[in-house]
């Protein structure tokens, strides 16, 4: 069985090493290869601190192809994407097209594929947050409409996806991110450079993220945020995704003496911050499960989230970019006194590819 992987940006890259070191580990349980896995990077993330690191420390196999597309508007950088990804497939022709998330990236694949009728595998289906105004929220609504096989972390995203009367071919797999922290702490050594480096100690910093379109495109809400963060009686570190560092350097923006920016890091660096720090502000889905899973408190800084478990459970407030909600959760926030186990049992990957094999084309 051969299939195609289609990765591009760094939460992809985090989820595919979990279910391709499984294929390689399956694969070498075995005279012969099970499952030919050929990885393609789109070069949505490109650069070394985005891309090339996180291939190195995840363990994942070099991409066979990397169609190197770069950034660009939506559907400029998705068209680009879509004809390069038409050619590889039908190079190819492998028997499943495996997906993940709700990038650019998984959009173009899932259309490249259907169109060339080769059945899609969506890792992290069901998710919705109903704002369509968000690009990620478009990506997973068709990526879902046109898959086959579509693995779901909670039973809230295959409820979701039932309302839209997709019900054959899912499964709640779990999350395989819970797999890749599991991954990155057992690589996390006892003293971490890393806060040593920074001049930081466990528990007494928070460490802050903003990447997403609708914090760092709308100049008011990044404002908000900032000034919320320099307000706060607390040590920040802010690794700057590169979309942010252009609007600040526009802006001149100059960060107050409690906020520390820096580079983005590695996933054994930034697992690393993650479960040290005493709290974490954050737009992104992957740090919200990744706080779950760490028992550090989260203020999601959107004003819906599609981690709606990490709510229920007390783990996560959602501020949006409002200043004063902002500095409000960070005060009032009290520890709940449960952690229920969320997004599977930490054997995902494996779930998903028996569903695969034992799937009929």
């Amino acid at each position: 069985m051969k299939i195609i992987t289609i990765i591009g940006a760094r939460p992809q890259f985090i989820k595919a090493a979990v279910i391709s070191r499984r294929i390689s580990e399956l694969n070498s349980k075995n005279s012969s290869h099970v499952i030919d896995e050929v990885i393609v990077h789109t070069g949505q993330h490109y650069d070394e601190e985005m891309s090339g690191l996180f291939f190195r420390e995840l363990e994942i196999p070099e991409p066979k192809y990397n169609l190197e597309i770069g950034s660009g508007n939506h559907g400029y950088q998705t068209g680009k994407m879509l004809i390069a990804l038409e050619e590889v497939l039908q190079k190819e022709e492998p028997d499943w097209v495996l997906v993940y998330g709700d990038t650019n990236s998984t959009l173009a694949g899932a259309l490249a594929a259907t169109k060339l009728h080769i059945p899609i595998v969506h890792v992290e289906a069901g998710l919705r947050s109903y704002n369509r105004r968000m690009p990620e929220e478009i990506n997973r609504v068709l990526a879902d409409q046109v898959s086959k096989l579509l693995f779901c972390p909670s039973q809230t995203a295959v409820d979701n996806l039932a309302l839209e009367g997709i019900k054959k071919g899912v499964h709640i797999t779990g999350d395989v991110m819970m797999e890749a922290v599991k991954f990155a702490e057992d690589k996390i050594p006892e003293n971490p450079e890393i806060l040593a480096q920074l001049g930081i100690k466990p528990k007494k910093y928070l460490l802050a993220t903003v990447h997403r379109a609708e914090n760092t495109d709308d100049i008011h809400r990044l404002k908000d945020i900032l000034a919320a963060f320099g307000t706060i009686d607390s040590t920040i570190v802010f690794p700057v995704h590169p979309r942010t560092r252009k609007l600040l350097e526009t802006t001149k923006y100059s960060s107050p003496e409690n906020v520390i920016l820096i580079d983005p890091l590695g996933y054994f660096e930034i697992i690393t911050l993650e479960k040290n720090a005493q709290m974490i502000l954050t737009d992104s889905g992957g740090i919200q499960k990744e706080a779950y899973w760490l028992k550090v408190p989260c203020i999601t800084l959107r004003e819906e989230t599609e981690w709606v478990e990490t709510v229920s459970n007390g783990w996560n407030v959602l501020t949006g970019a409002d200043k004063d909600k902002i500095i409000g959760a960070v005060k009032s926030f009290k520890m709940p006194e449960n952690h229920p186990p969320l997004y599977g049992d930490g054997s995902t990957s494996l779930y998903c590819i028996q569903k695969i094999l034992e799937a009929k084309i």
